[in-house]
């Protein structure tokens, strides 16, 4: 079982491989004899075979990091994202990296026998019960016309919606991908300590707390995401294609059988309404 989450020889691109779970991702992926590619506007501070910086809200700035990846690419592990608030949201979290995935594919750098693996989010949970909508978004074909939907449906350009994108793409582009030779799956992972969480601690790592402390489980740490994704795009999963897994100690699905008491999950994915007084808040 070794050999087959073995990466020796093997060229990985890590976009938004700086901190957090690109970080891990990229180092874990190192240990296992991969030659890794950072793609980020951040520094990186640790060591990789090559870091290109690139600026994910800006359309030539990731065609000159296409430019400057050199093939084969084996793996590819589309791990940026930025919180709620930012400018440019979607465009970061998605539209950039499916740009440079369908470009990567296009050149031939990333061809048979390669796999995408993506970090969406438990916040996507109920991306099914949004299909029509994030189905018209990704019938645009290209960067333009993708930013252009954006701006014309007010509401899209947030993380929620990022995330459910990611979910949707994934399994629309499951059988195109394999009849390329290829495999695409993402990850939902639930609380994670990363820097993104930490500043954002009261919801993103209050989430789940009162489960995890129950289960006496600490939060969950990165590098758990990482050791997912390089599995996922591992010859041990060679059969394992279109799906977004959820990662996050059972917490959610738990909450959706009534094994543990929490209304969020339920309300996340719209199996109960969302009612403030019930969470807990103001109207």
């Amino acid at each position: 079982m070794a050999d087959l989450v073995n990466y020796e020889g093997k060229r990985v691109v890590v976009v938004g491989g700086a901190t957090g779970m690109g970080a891990a991702t990229a180092q874990r992926a190192a240990s296992l004899g991969a030659h890794t590619i950072v793609l980020d506007v951040a520094e990186v501070a640790y060591g990789c075979g090559q870091y290109v910086h690139v600026n994910l809200s800006d359309q030539a700035s990731v065609d000159a990091a296409i430019e400057a990846v050199e093939g084969p690419v084996h793996a590819l592990f589309a791990c940026a994202g930025v919180a709620e608030g930012t400018p440019n949201l979607m465009l970061i979290n998605f539209t950039s990296q499916r740009h440079l995935i369908e470009a990567l594919i296009k050149s031939g750098k990333l061809g048979r026998g390669g796999s995408v693996g993506f970090i969406s989010s438990g916040a996507a949970l109920a991306w099914m019960n949004n299909l029509e909508q994030v189905q018209d978004f990704l019938s645009t074909p290209d960067w333009d016309t993708a930013a252009a939907w954006v701006d014309e449906h007010e509401g899209t350009d947030n993380y929620t919606f990022s995330k459910q994108a990611i979910n949707t793409y994934v399994a629309s582009q499951a059988f195109n991908f394999l009849q390329k030779g290829l495999r695409i799956n993402a990850i939902m992972p639930g609380a994670t300590d990363t820097p993104l969480a930490q500043a954002n601690a009261d919801v993103w790592l209050g989430f789940g707390a009162a489960y995890r402390e129950a289960a006496d489980v600490p939060t969950m740490a990165p590098e758990q995401m990482g050791d997912t994704l390089l599995f996922l795009c591992s010859e041990a999963a060679s059969a394992i294609n279109g799906i977004s897994m959820l990662v996050d100690q059972g917490h959610i699905n738990a909450s959706l059988m009534d094994a543990w008491d929490d209304p969020w999950p339920k309300a996340m994915a719209g199996m109960i309404e969302f009612d403030p007084a019930m969470f807990g808040m103001d109207e």
